[in-house]
This record gives structure tokens, C-alpha cells and sequence, in this order.
């Protein structure tokens, strides 16, 4: 059976982004933390890692991609997780809910619903940890924010769905592993390089892929952790580094870069659909 590890409880926003990738018939590794899903990986406890690298409202998460540099773990694909944020509380404790905990992100994106009922904003460490915490130690009046599957896995009752304040929050995810993933058409690459410090040097970097009509899908700058005031970029693009026009850009990258680490090739998540009518934007999913 193939095991995939992820960082928090079970119950969390992860845990439920592999369920979505793999099916419920996957066996699930908590970890502690980012490290430890890299370390289940690369010691065989895993067969791959799930790794949040981004969310729509809160932008890239630098931890993870740090880690991703200074680990040889490649991409293997990437999950696009809808976030719904559900308030959950002790079966028959609805209505004595006077005070919300859960991680300070979840408060955050659901504070308008909090300010509306008049709910006390609590910070806790996790959204799946708030709810083991609240089911192992029952409080009166506490609710927890957190995701449907945390409220199957520890036994509470959903008492209002989707609370969170905007509908398009979404987490992209990269499902990491042992070497190559397995070619696929289309693909996505990510990979991150460096450049020379001199005029006209990221121009240069990136005109590599416009000269071959290579569309860019994410471009975001990063300081480099040993080295003050320089800085790398993480790129994706649309393709398989094994194309032949891509190996031509990575070869023209290679020429004009200071370093590059190709993170790997692999097939997209699908994209939400977005319907736009005159009044307002939103998701359809």
C-alpha cells in the first residue's frame, strides 16, 4: 500500500489534499513538521511526501521551498485543495459556543463570520490539532475551525460549513518523492536558479524561454539564506524538461545562470473554473 506523509494531525488540510490525490484507500504518515516529511521520504518510512507550497490568499509558503532546495527529493505532482473552513464542536454543544479555537491563519480567513456571532478568536497551534485537543479534553463553549474530515476522524459535529470569508482559497500542494516521476504530456516543471549579479541578468534568464515560446507560470524571488542580499527565483513553466524546446532553454539557462535545480517535471492539478458574471467573481468547483 502506498504511504504518503504529511505535516500535522490527522485530520488536516493535507491529510485531506492526499485522500483527494490518491483515494481513501492510501495509508496516511502524520509528521511534526516540514523536515520530518522530507526525512520519511528519503529514509523509506514514505513512499512520497505531501508539501504545501502555496495558497492563494496568503501566497508561497518559504519554509517548504527552502526545503526543497537544499533536499534532492523531485516533484512528482501537485494537488490544488479547496479550503473550506468548517466550525466543529462537541455532539449537543452548538449553542454554547462562545469561544473559537484553531490555527491563527484559519481565525484569520474566517474572521468576519467570528466577529458576526460574536465568537472569541483563540489561537492554537493547528486546525486538525484543535480538533484532537477538543474531543481527548471536552471544554464547554469551545468550538474549533477545522475540515470536515478532522470532524469524521475525532468525532464532532459540523455546525455551519464553509465560514471561511472568501470563496478562492486554495492550497497547491507538491507531492515529492524519489527520483523522476514518470513522463507525462501535458506538464508542468519547477525548478529554481540564481543569477549572475550584473545588469540584465534575470532579462537574460528569462528570455531563454520567450525565444522559444515557453509560457512562464510563476516567477517569485527568495533571498538566499547563505549568502545576504542575494537572491534565487523559483520558476515554473509549462512543458516536460525533457521537450526539446525546453532542454534548449535549460541549456541557455544553465549558460547565463549562476546555479540551477531542476525540482522536476510533472502533470498539472486541474484548474477550478472561474465564472465572472458583472457583480461578482466566483469559484466554480
Amino acid at each position: 500500500m502506498t504511504t504518503v506523509a504529511f505535516q500535522g494531525e490527522h485530520g488536516a488540510y493535507s491529510e485531506e489534499a492526499i485522500f483527494h490525490h490518491f483515494g481513501e484507500e492510501v495509508q496516511t504518515l502524520p509528521c511534526r513538521t516540514f523536515e520530518h516529511i522530507f526525512a520519511a521520504v528519503e529514509h523509506g518510512d514514505a513512499d512520497y511526501g505531501t508539501l504545501p507550497v502555496e495558497n492563494s490568499l496568503a501566497g508561497s509558503i518559504n519554509k517548504a521551498y527552502d526545503l526543497l532546495l537544499n533536499h534532492d527529493l523531485k516533484v512528482h505532482g501537485e494537488i490544488l485543495l479547496r479550503v473550506r473552513h468548517n466550525l466543529l464542536a462537541l455532539p449537543g454543544q452548538a449553542e454554547r459556543i462562545t469561544q473559537v479555537r484553531s490555527h491563527p491563519q484559519a481565525l484569520a480567513q474566517c474572521e468576519e463570520f467570528l466577529n458576526r456571532h460574536h465568537l472569541k478568536a483563540i489561537p492554537w497551534y493547528d486546525t486538525a490539532g484543535s480538533a484532537k485537543e477538543l474531543a481527548e479534553h471536552p471544554e464547554p463553549g469551545v468550538g474549533v475551525i477545522a475540515s470536515k474530515l478532522a470532524a469524521r476522524t475525532y468525532g464532532l459535529e459540523v455546525v455551519h460549513e464553509a465560514i471561511e470569508d472568501l470563496t478562492f482559497n486554495y492550497t497547491r500542494f507538491f507531492i515529492i518523492g524519489q527520483g523522476e516521476a514518470p513522463r507525462t504530456d501535458p506538464a508542468k516543471t519547477s525548478l529554481i536558479f540564481a543569477t549572475p549579479h550584473s545588469p540584465g541578468a534575470l532579462y537574460g534568464c528569462l528570455g531563454e524561454f520567450a525565444e522559444r515560446d515557453i509560457n512562464l507560470l510563476k516567477l517569485e524571488s527568495r533571498p538566499r539564506r547563505n549568502r545576504p542580499w542575494q537572491y534565487v527565483f523559483y520558476l515554473d513553466f509549462q512543458g516536460h524538461w525533457q521537450d526539446p524546446e525546453c532542454q534548449q532553454a535549460l541549456v541557455g539557462l544553465l549558460n547565463r545562470a549562476a546555479f540551477v535545480k531542476l525540482l522536476g517535471s510533472y502533470p498539472p492539478a486541474p484548474q477550478p473554473r472561474w465564472e465572472v458574471n458583472a457583480q461578482s467573481a466566483s469559484l466554480q468547483i
